[in-house]
């Protein structure tokens, strides 16, 4: 019955949802505020940055996780909104990351925590010069993320990680987002850091490269509005902890994993453990101790 239910909102929420209500154009003034979009090449990133850059938002675009993040510290010491965009959807079973995870796992998953947690300490400073008091972490899941179920035994390449579809890979990297989204909220809701997660809608964009399929797309700038209106609208000081639909609209997640605390606090430390360095210990509050 769930995963019916599942398919059911998929339908509704990414291929037939309702005009927006919301467009990038009511975005406030941004000047002097920094904001970091990961895959902002192509896609929903690339036309995240083009309106924010209408709105006077300083930007950079960057690929590689630790590399990016040192890079971005050199240039900033504060970041009032983090947008983990980037993402592969429904890679050959068959790709790895070099780490040896699998791919939609390492690409939508493990990379956007690691260059999270180099970069609450500057979101915690960002929350201080904000307007608002606050700073953001927007976080793009999908509709898919209905039909997800975590098996910890296929995040690492092995015998049980074969077994699955890529779909089903996809799927549970999907969830495995909104999970994080939530405990991330939890653990710094307080602190004045925000974090949101969405379903962009279903998009015509380079994201889709390995889909052979006749599907209803929209066009990218579409998929812009819900990632925006969490991440530089004012409306998102709200949105703590919030699971947002096309377009730009509040709905409870329906799938009930995703309000599981005690599998997010051990998704959480699952993840910490790997993005350690060799003698490192575990970054506390954000913070490597």
């Amino acid at each position: 019955m769930s995963r019916i239910k599942g398919n059911l909102k998929l339908v509704q929420h990414a291929v037939y949802p309702p005009k927006p209500h919301w467009t990038p154009d009511q975005l406030p003034d941004l000047s002097g505020r920094v904001m970091l979009v990961t895959g902002g090449n192509t896609g929903i990133g690339k036309e995240m940055i083009k309106e924010l850059l209408k709105h006077n938002a300083k930007l950079n675009s960057l690929a590689s996780v630790r590399k990016a993040a040192e890079e971005f510290l050199s240039k900033e010491e504060a970041l009032h909104t983090l947008f983990n965009n980037a993402g592969v959807m429904w890679a050959p079973v068959a790709d790895v990351t070099a780490d040896g995870y699998d791919m939609q796992f390492g690409t939508n998953v493990l990379g956007p925590f690691l260059l999270t947690q180099l970069l609450l300490p500057a979101l915690l400073k960002g929350k201080a010069s904000s307007p608002d008091g606050h700073a953001r972490i927007v976080i793009t899941s999908s509709a898919y993320a209905y039909l997800g179920h975590l098996d910890f035994e296929t995040f690492k390449d092995g015998p049980a990680r074969r077994k699955l579809s890529t779909e089903e890979l996809y799927n549970q990297s999907k969830l495995a987002d909104v999970l994080v989204t939530f405990e991330l909220a939890r653990r710094y809701g307080e602190q004045g850091i925000i974090a949101v997660a969405l379903n962009p809608g279903i998009l015509k964009m380079e994201l889709m490269r390995h889909i052979n399929a006749n599907t209803i797309n929209w066009p990218a700038p579409m998929g812009a509005i819900t990632p925006l209106y969490a991440g530089a609208a004012p409306e998102g000081l709200k949105l703590n902890g919030k699971w947002l639909i096309p377009w730009a609209r509040e709905e409870k997640c329906c799938n009930e994993q995703a309000y599981d605390e005690k599998l997010a606090g051990h998704l959480w430390d699952w993840l910490e453990e790997q993005v350690k360095k060799p003698g490192q210990v575990n970054f506390v509050n954000g913070l490597e101790a």
